[in-house]
């Protein structure tokens, strides 16, 4: 989708886009061979940035990422997908204090879990060979939680599929939207983050290994379920393009999860009866 975008270039909105591709101007190659189709930007300035662009495609999403809203950058998708993450993580609050419980990380072949002092200190090593993240809110929580917990500035680009979506008309929280488009969480139906800190603080209180396997796994649940948010939000996107027929993407086949809600831990902390 990237090599059929222009609204990366200063000077052009989705609007003038649009326009574009109702003139046929499709592709970078189409507007670099007539670039006196746009008005108010040099030919000079549209081949620089496409020159650019065509060194950033392989290799660096910041460079596009820079130069979309948070709206648009579903178009990084598909080109970055081999070097994504797919992030979320748990903590004992949602204020200033809170803490990191644990880190959940979907590379779209792996899921990799971390816990509080037990490897969690595993996590910044692991995601280097990552250039993107996918989150749900991760602008305004995940991230900058993860780079207060760890003192450190996290340079991976961002697609945060809370602002994604939104364009679309699917609005509230994660849980939310999953269930706006049809995903189903099975007996982790209708648990939400508040619940989350509940399992930690029977964890630390009891060291129940049923309670943190009961985390993990909503943990993890809230992470794979982005890929396949991402994948549905990108192709609703995309149908609203010239180029929905060749460039819509298959749906993931879900991971093999290696852990599993206790229904019965579920049951009494949802019964305050743990």
């Amino acid at each position: 989708m990237l090599n059929h975008t222009f609204c990366h270039i200063q000077g052009i909105g989705p609007a003038a886009e649009r326009k574009l591709w109702q003139k046929n101007i499709h592709t970078w190659e189409d507007l670099l061979a007539t670039p006196t189709i746009v008005p108010r930007v040099s030919e000079q300035e549209i081949r620089i940035i496409l020159e650019q662009s065509s060194r950033s495609l392989p290799i660096a999403p910041e460079f596009f990422s820079t130069r979309l809203s948070q709206s648009e950058r579903w178009r990084l998708f598909p080109h970055f997908r081999q070097v994504t993450g797919y992030l979320d993580i748990e903590t004992t609050g949602i204020g200033p204090g809170s803490e990191i419980t644990t880190i959940a990380l979907y590379d779209g072949t792996r899921v990799r879990t971390y816990v509080n002092g037990v490897n969690i200190e595993d996590f910044l090593d692991d995601i280097a060979d990552i250039k993107l993240f996918i989150t749900y809110n991760g602008i305004s929580f995940d991230i900058p939680v993860i780079e207060h917990f760890f003192r450190t500035k996290l340079n991976q680009t961002q697609i945060d599929l809370r602002y994604v979506l939104a364009r679309l008309g699917i609005k509230g929280g994660l849980k939310r939207c999953e269930k706006q488009l049809g995903i189903n969480r099975g007996s982790l139906d209708g648990i939400d983050g508040s619940f989350a800190v509940l399992l930690w603080r029977e964890y630390e209180r009891y060291n129940d290994p049923r309670v943190l396997e009961t985390l993990l796994a909503y943990n993890i649940e809230d992470t794979v379920n982005l890929e396949r948010l991402m994948v549905e939000a990108y192709n609703r996107n995309v149908r609203m393009t010239p180029f929905a027929q060749d460039l819509q993407l298959d749906f993931p086949e879900p991971p093999q999860l290696l852990h599993q809600p206790d229904p019965a831990v579920v049951d009494m902390i949802k019964a305050g009866a743990y």
